[in-house]
């Protein structure tokens, strides 16, 4: 059960009733986190308005991999909703399943290429707040993406760590976007 709830009778202001509205578009439903980012309506917009810039058909990074690594920052938020989300997203961007089930393991498991794992490594020790990234991490990152490609993936991933901590501080659930069944 989440720590905050929205009331049923509270009021959100027109603009905000927009992207509900879209989202029940595209998901069938109101996210249970964007009723929680929209009790502050200007911040939700605007932290909505960033997402659709890292997330626009123009990006230099790939939809597949921009979803690959906002899953595996959830995971490694213990962002349960936003696991369920972002594997959903991934799956219908044409992710195979067995794939996904392999995020974990991205590192010792052939069906990443190397490109994915330059920036899950990356992204792995952006979100671990006990680690730094390294020259390392930059040079391997270099043979895939130019300096512009390597700045917005930063952003994707500062997104997604904000997003997912907020989430999970919050204790959002999931809302049955995507079971995948237990690797055995």
């Amino acid at each position: 059960m989440p720590f905050l709830t929205t009331p049923s009778d509270y009021r959100f202001p027109w603009y905000v009733r927009l992207f509900f509205w879209n989202q029940k578009r595209r998901y069938g439903r109101v996210l249970e986190a964007a009723r929680l980012w929209a009790r502050t309506p200007k911040v939700f917009v605007a932290l909505a308005l960033l997402y659709g810039a890292l997330d626009r058909r123009t990006s230099p990074i790939e939809p597949l991999l921009r979803s690959l690594i906002t899953v595996r920052i959830s995971q490694i938020n213990n962002c349960r909703f936003c696991v369920d989300l972002n594997s959903f997203i991934v799956l219908r961007r044409g992710l195979e399943p067995d794939k996904l089930a392999e995020l974990a393991e991205f590192e010792t498991s052939p069906l990443f290429s190397d490109r994915e794992k330059a920036a899950l490594l990356y992204a792995e020790a952006v979100t671990d707040s006990n680690r730094r990234t390294t020259p390392a991490h930059f040079e391997q990152l270099h043979r895939y993406f130019d300096d512009e490609s390597i700045v917005e993936l930063t952003a994707l991933i500062a997104f997604q760590n904000l997003s997912s901590k907020f989430n999970a501080a919050l204790g959002v659930e999931p809302q049955g976007f995507c079971s995948l069944p237990k690797k055995p």
